[in-house]
């Protein structure tokens, strides 16, 4: 029997606001342990939340640019359960009336639904330190610094039918959050989290398996293993005649399986009933519609534009609109008048392999739009080659300079006399005769063999169309070319 894949994903997204959801404490990351708490934070009792409206205008931005349907009214509702991080014994989140419903995301064609996404409170974080013992630790300390942030919890419909799916969903999520401005999607500090379900059925059926939640997964790469490894696991355990028990499981990156952590819990579990402390809320069409006005171009727009209206192939068009400041950088050279094949190339070539080795974002570069378009203008009127050009770009993102003038200052000029350059080329294929004569006889990837040693020769600063005229013409005399 074979078995298709079901997978549902929830996105946890700290929303990008100044204050917590309930009081007035920062939400700095990475601050000393329990200093940015107060006594709404920590559940003293008698104190009362007051919500913060940034928090939802935040998510109702996202929900707009998710394609959902935002609710006229909803409210705040208890989610009880005791964890030591959890000092109120309850969490404040959403259950039967989330602010957000029914929206989707398009992945390379597909429709991916959303179910809904509701905004909630953080809780704190537990560190485990201590002498190792059985579990690599033997007490724990409460840091309630993130008791309070702001989340908006995305759940998934379960349209999800691999693990590569799962991560380019996942990818697209994470754009559009931050190109409207709401997340800033730092999987490494938390602020963007992943819980996945996952589920095999007969292939052909309609009715949904047993699911395992799996947790613990800290990139996107993770999701993908972990969700591989999971679905290897459960066709085991099916095609073996067992059963898939209902389950929690954490993702362990060193031995790449899945662990059981507990049994899962159902919603009835959680005992939820209305928060007594919050009114509902009543969201009008004139909200919804200031918030719609503030929300930019979105990943997918950009790409259709790139396309239709700039040319560009459709591969380079999705990596120029994955990062959205690299994007509105090309965007608006582009609008001062640089070519847009020239400058997607450089961005995509040089400038991104350049961010990957040094691990930087864009933002940290001192690269300017005035440098790009200065680049262009001396390739295009041919000042300097494309070699040269490449070569300063990875310069001007670390120090910022004068165009003109390094190329003056360094005689980056390219060399473009023919007479010199026929010099150089007769002097290469002279002491090369036997690359000359494998070229006559059919060997024609011996040419760029001759055009790298032209480069090699003036430093990367002759014609390239000159170099390939002067080959052309000296390869095609006979006898062989004598300087």
């Amino acid at each position: 029997m074979s078995f298709e894949t079901v997978i549902g994903l929830e996105v946890h997204a700290q929303l990008k606001t100044r204050s917590k959801i309930f009081c007035g404490c920062p939400t700095d990351f990475g601050k000393e342990p329990n200093t940015q708490v107060c006594q709404i934070c920590v559940g003293m009792p008698g104190v009362l939340p007051v919500l913060n409206r940034a928090v939802i205008n935040c998510a109702i931005k996202a929900g707009l640019a998710l394609n959902c349907t935002i609710s006229n009214t909803t409210k705040f509702d208890r989610k009880n359960y005791f964890y030591p991080d959890l000092p109120k014994g309850y969490q404040i989140s959403q259950f039967d009336q989330p602010l957000c419903r029914s929206g989707h995301l398009v992945i390379k064609g597909k429709r991916i639904g959303i179910h809904r996404a509701h905004v909630e409170e953080d809780a704190g974080k537990l560190v485990h330190a201590g002498a190792a013992g059985l579990h690599g630790s033997d007490y724990s300390l409460v840091d309630f610094n993130r008791s309070g942030v702001p989340l908006l919890e995305i759940v998934g419909e379960p349209d999800i039918t691999s693990p590569e799916e799962a991560r380019e969903y996942l990818e697209e999520l994470r754009n559009i959050l931050r190109y409207v401005n709401v997340c800033d999607g730092n999987l490494e500090e938390g602020s963007f989290r992943c819980d996945a379900n996952v589920s095999m059925r007969p292939t052909g059926s309609t009715k949904l398996g047993t699911r395992t939640e799996i947790k613990n997964m800290n990139s996107f790469r993770a999701v993908q293993r972990a969700l591989q490894s999971e679905i290897e696991r459960q066709t085991g355990v099916l095609i073996s005649g067992g059963t898939v028990q209902q389950e929690t499981r954490l993702w362990n990156e060193a031995d790449g399986k899945t662990h059981v952590m507990r049994s899962k819990e159902e919603a009835h579990d959680y005992r939820y009933f209305p928060e007594p402390d919050l009114v509902p809320l009543v969201i009008d069409k004139a909200w919804i519609q200031e918030l719609q006005n503030e929300l930019p171009e979105l990943p997918e727009g950009r790409r259709r534009r790139y396309v239709d209206q700039l040319k560009l192939p459709a591969d380079d068009s999705h990596v120029l609109a994955e990062n959205k400041e690299i994007s509105d950088f090309f965007d608006e050279t582009i609008k001062a008048g640089a070519p847009a094949k020239t400058i997607a190339n450089w961005l995509l070539g040089p400038v991104l392999a350049y961010l990957k080795e040094n691990k930087k974002d864009f933002s940290e570069t001192k690269i300017t739009i005035q440098n790009m378009l200065d680049l262009s203008k001396v390739v295009s009127d041919g000042t300097v080659g494309t070699t040269i050009a490449k070569q300063l770009i990875v310069e001007l993102l670390t120090t910022p300079m004068n165009v003109p003038n390094l190329i003056q200052e360094r005689g980056l000029a390219q060399i473009s006399d023919e007479k010199d350059l026929r010099n150089t080329v007769s002097t290469i294929l002279a002491a090369n005769p036997t690359q000359v004569e494998d070229f006559r006889k059919g060997k024609t990837k011996v040419r760029q063999f001759f055009f790298g040693e032209v480069m090699k020769v003036t430093k990367g600063k002759a014609n390239p169309a000159i170099i390939n005229k002067l080959l052309d013409a000296l390869l095609s005399e006979e006898p062989n070319p004598v300087p």
